[in-house]
């Protein structure tokens, strides 16, 4: 026969706190510390986070970075170029330790200066237009959660017309019947305005479909209940309720459609409809260097630029989306 066990003084008559090595308390963590802690284990995600960064930073302090490793963007040097061809004189399209990128055609300009103040244009439009298509779709995809019924086919028949409206075509009439000044504003900052009003007003329903699905499976559970059970009205069940627990889907969707609004951006000035010259853009410096194919430099660095940010922030997206769900892996 077996002996019985002496259970005194053993674990199960200990306090939890002794139990655990060390004898310290467990501690919480919220849901932003659990992604955080996941998405420093991917280092894929974390590199394209820190070149996200660092292009941040580059369009933020152009004119230092400038200053000191090239020229002023708009400053020519026709005299570096042929007279004849306006090809650049030199190997590689005038690359130097003073031209880090080379010049451009015919009139000279340093290119690596116009491709760091191009991050400011793109990613400027990109940032803004996200800001408007994500708070438009926050606010539709919620309410139309939220609310269903006639509210719901409302809304989801306004996102099926945006949807499907030719939004380049129309962005082509649009901003081409736009005189140079307008809603007191001309110039860059107009074309800016118009670029952000396009692209973000009829990007809204993507992000929009996906809260509203989320939604529709959040105002069932308890606590929305518990709050509906206390006396809570609406504003305070979508504000304080809803809204925080639609974080994670808002803050993923908007790492990816960034990339999205940069490469509209750059097929809109490639297509010059976008910040007119001599205002450097990444996608207008494309379209001038189809003239000049015999000259790959002038194609490659602009090209390269928008290829980087935009791997870069679909890589630092899909980290971000699998740290707060990572069922989708």
């Amino acid at each position: 026969m077996t002996a019985p066990l002496d259970v005194s003084g053993s674990a199960s008559e200990a306090p939890p706190e002794s139990v655990l090595e060390g004898g310290g308390k467990i501690a919480g963590r919220s849901l932003g510390q659990i992604a955080w802690s996941r998405l420093k284990r991917d280092k894929v995600a974390m590199a394209g986070a820190g070149i996200v960064i660092l292009l941040i930073l580059m369009a933020i302090f152009a004119p230092a970075i400038v200053a000191v490793l090239g020229h002023p963007p708009q400053e020519f040097h026709e005299d570096l170029t042929d007279p004849n061809t306006g090809v650049p004189l030199g190997a590689f399209g005038g690359m130097s330790w003073e031209y880090l990128f080379g010049l451009e055609p015919r009139n000279g300009r340093d290119l690596f200066s116009r491709v760091v103040y191009g991050a400011r244009i793109s990613l400027l439009i990109a940032f803004l237009a996200t800001l408007v298509s994500v708070l438009l779709g926050t606010l539709a995809g919620v309410v139309a959660g939220y609310f269903g019924g006639w509210v719901d086919t409302l809304i989801g028949r306004t996102m099926d017309v945006f949807l499907a409206f030719p939004l380049l075509v129309f962005a082509i009439a649009l901003v081409g019947a736009i005189p140079d000044t307008a809603f007191g504003l001309t110039g860059d900052s107009l074309r800016i305005a118009l670029l952000v009003f396009i692209i973000g007003f009829f990007n809204w329903p993507y992000i929009g479909r996906i809260i509203r699905g989320q939604t529709l499976s959040l105002r069932e559970r308890e606590f929305v209940d518990a709050a509906r059970s206390l006396g809570a009205r609406w504003p305070h069940i979508i504000f304080r309720e809803l809204l925080p627990n639609l974080i994670a889907p808002i803050l993923i969707y908007a790492t990816l459609l960034i990339p999205s609004n940069i490469l509209f951006e750059s097929a809109l000035s490639f297509l010059g409809v976008g910040v007119r010259p001599p205002t450097p853009t990444w996608g207008g410096m494309l379209a001038d260097a189809v003239r000049f194919f015999t000259l790959p430099h002038f194609a490659i660095f602009p090209g390269m630029a928008i290829f980087i940010t935009v791997l870069s922030f679909n890589l630092f997206g899909d980290g971000l989306r699998d740290a707060f769900d990572p069922r989708t892996r």
